[in-house]
């Protein structure tokens, strides 16, 4: 450790020309919002959870340590919103200590040892202040945290700490950190740099064109194109490419203007018809492979707050990173900001799902337990795909393995980072890279309109990548979800789904006709239904009546157990085949809340009224035997010809990928919106 002054170097090392550059810096939020403080600073001590070998493979002991896991562990002391000075600077009361080993300010070694040619890295810390003592720490990839080095301040004014930190032991994870702790007088961080030697190549950073897609969300991308504005990440921009596919254009919002000037001859919007999330982000990735200035594209959401910095570091590492490499950010939710969504996710082989890995955690709250409380964070997660909400993909592999499948929305993401892993191509969910994003937990997407692309694009995903005979288990569970769907009376739903099917069997060639309209034709198809028929009124529905009370005067509160679950399984597609119960073709039997509906508890009812997850309004469920007959008998036979002509279907859709994700094919796509009016 030593005491010294920031600066850029150039240096030879074993006569290899290197150069310092900074990868990553102390930020502090942009505004004065609470909720965000526990992602960049921590007053809170670590309270590390248990390890699981500790726990065993007890089944109880495993479900108690889980539940533990989530326990809060904050003091709610907090951080002053006061405290904060500057974009960079932190003032620390007489006596405090705060921990930097947060989700922005912490250092993900892990990430940068396994994916970057960075082998070391320096820390500057700058304290204004005599007395204060700066911490360096390190974790393990068990969680376990390790001092590394320390040092104390000892005049009144700036003083720069430096500390020289090897990558070597971070293989399975770990992160760097430090605390700083005031002595007997008040004391500011004023900033703090991570930086590296790295080849001489590489001392320049990459630029990005940001690919925005939007539909009727004026002001909420004119408030995004706002916060892309600002000054430090101009440099990095090389265009702003906003795909408006809506009829509230984002130009007439009040907010545009400023957000326009502060962006300049950056900015490209460009009008074309509704081509779903897909459509958008191909028409910018196009753009940006054409133009061919930028490094890097970056797929981003309309509907999203992002953290600047972010975009920053993702840039740089992939400048650094050992191989053309996919960066990613991380989703908080927008209204419950510490709450992280998912801390990297994967494609389950077998069942061809998307999830998180089963040893990590959705929906943490580091607000409630911090990062250096949290074992399982501090193992490097590896991912195989990364949401489009914010994700920088360089333009090399846009060329090299074409643009996104026309597949509106849903898997287009997802099946994008398994094409691109089969070619060499990883995708890293890089930790202190996010944006805010209405969580995917406030919506049920697996019901309505959606429904269609899920399981469309899933199984052309799955004919695309799956490495297991006949799909794995998709086929079986693809059964299985629509008996659950049935058994809930969401006729409109399985037909949805079965029309999926048929629509994947009429090959890969159709779905780039099919953009523009189908959504039109699945909405048109839905309003057949009653239970696709949302009201907000409840007067809209007839008064719940039952020809009989329910059986003891049980109700829904309990959650059944599995073997209660197994048994309403077994027995609710027979009791689909009975009579409707005749007075619950008239009137609902029940109310079922959004948080209730779940299919072992729909399936006891002849009728019910069922309210929707954003809580804005319902639908009426009826049961129709003849309906629900027919729909099993379809979806049988589409899966027994998905069973029986797999590996042709699948040849089918593997000899026509590289055709149909091709910038040539999408041009043609796009030629009746090409050569528009752009602002």
């Amino acid at each position: 450790m030593s005491t010294v002054t920031s600066t850029t170097t150039a240096s030879t090392d074993a006569g290899a020309a290197t150069v310092r550059r900074v990868l990553q810096r102390q930020i502090l939020p942009l505004d004065s919002d609470v909720d965000v403080l526990p992602l960049y600073l921590d007053p809170d001590d670590a309270v590390l959870d248990e390890d699981k070998y500790v726990v065993g493979g007890n089944r109880g002991a495993k479900e108690l340590n889980a539940a533990s896991i989530r326990q809060k562990t904050s003091s709610g002391r907090g951080v002053r919103p006061d405290q904060v000075l500057s974009r960079t600077a932190l003032q620390i009361p007489r006596g405090d200590k705060i921990s930097f080993g947060t989700y922005f300010n912490a250092f993900p070694a892990s990430y940068w040892r396994r994916w970057t040619v960075v082998t070391a890295v320096t820390l500057q810390v700058t304290v204004r202040g005599a007395g204060a003592t700066v911490i360096v720490n390190k974790s393990m990839a068990n969680g376990r945290q390790q001092k590394v080095d320390s040092a104390v301040t000892e005049s009144d004014g700036d003083t720069t700490l430096t500390f020289e930190l090897p990558l070597g032991p971070f293989i399975d994870g770990g992160w760097y950190w430090y605390d700083v702790l005031a002595g007997q007088g008040d004391v500011t961080v004023t900033s703090a740099e991570w930086s590296a030697l790295v080849p001489a190549d590489r001392a320049e950073h990459g630029t990005v064109d940001l690919a925005i897609t939007t539909m009727n969300r004026p002001d909420f991308c004119a408030d995004l194109l706002a916060q892309l504005g600002t000054p430090e990440l101009l440099d990095y921009l090389d265009s702003v490419f906003v795909m408006e596919q809506g009829t509230q254009k984002v130009a007439d919002s009040p907010a545009f203007p400023a957000a326009r000037d502060g962006l300049g001859d950056k900015l490209r919007v460009i009008e074309q018809g509704n081509l779903g999330g897909s459509g958008g982000y191909a028409r910018g990735q196009l753009e940006s492979v054409r133009k061919g200035t930028a490094t890097y594209a970056m797929m981003m959401d309309d509907d999203v707050v992002c953290e600047p910095e972010g975009i920053i570091r993702a840039v740089t590492f992939a400048d650094l990173a050992r191989r053309p490499t996919i960066v990613g950010g991380h989703m908080f939710s927008l209204f419950a900001k510490s709450r992280l969504h998912s801390f990297g996710e994967i494609v389950q082989p077998y069942r061809f799902w998307w999830m998180s890995p089963k040893d990590s955690y959705n929906d943490w709250d580091f607000g409630a337990r911090n990062l250096r409380s949290a074992r399982w964070l501090h193992k490097r997660a590896d991912v195989d795909f990364n949401g489009w909400f914010m994700c920088l993909i360089p333009r090399r592999v846009l060329e090299e393995i074409g643009l996104s499948l026309p597949l509106f929305i849903k898997w287009d993401d997802s099946e994008y980072g398994l094409r691109a892993k089969a070619a060499g191509f990883p995708t890293v969910t890089f930790p202190g890279a996010a944006v805010w994003h209405v969580p995917w937990t406030d919506k049920n997407d697996a019901v309505d309109w959606q429904a269609y692309f899920h399981q469309r694009n899933r199984f052309v995903a799955a004919l695309l990548h799956s490495s297991y005979p006949k799909g794995g288990g998709l086929l079986g569970e693809s059964v299985a979800f629509d008996l659950a769907h049935l058994v809930s009376m969401q006729y409109s739903t399985v037909e949805l789904r079965l029309q999926a099917l048929e629509d994947v069997l009429a090959g890969p060639h159709g779905l780039h006709g099919m953009l523009p309209d189908r959504l039109g034709e699945i909405n048109a198809l839905r309003k057949q239904f009653t239970d696709a028929q949302l009201h907000a009124d409840p007067d809209d529905f007839p008064p719940v009546r039952r020809e009989k009370p329910p059986r003891k005067g049980k109700d829904m509160a309990d959650v059944p157990g599995r073997l209660s679950k197994l048994v309403t399984a077994g027995l609710a597609p027979i009791r689909q085949l009975r009579k409707p119960r005749s007075l619950a073709g008239e009137f609902p039997e029940v109310e079922i809340r959004a948080m209730d509906a779940k299919w072992y508890r729909i399936a006891n009812f002849d009728s019910a009224v069922v309210s929707m997850n954003d809580g804005t309004s319902a639908a009426l469920y009826v049961r129709d035997r003849e309906r629900y007959k027919a729909l099993v008998r379809r979806s049988l036979e589409l899966h027994r010809r998905f069973r029986r002509d797999w590996d042709d279907i699948a040849a089918q859709y593997r000899a026509a990928l590289g055709e149909i994700t091709s910038p040539q094919t999408w041009e043609q796509t796009f030629a009746p919106w090409t050569g528009e009016d752009e602002r």
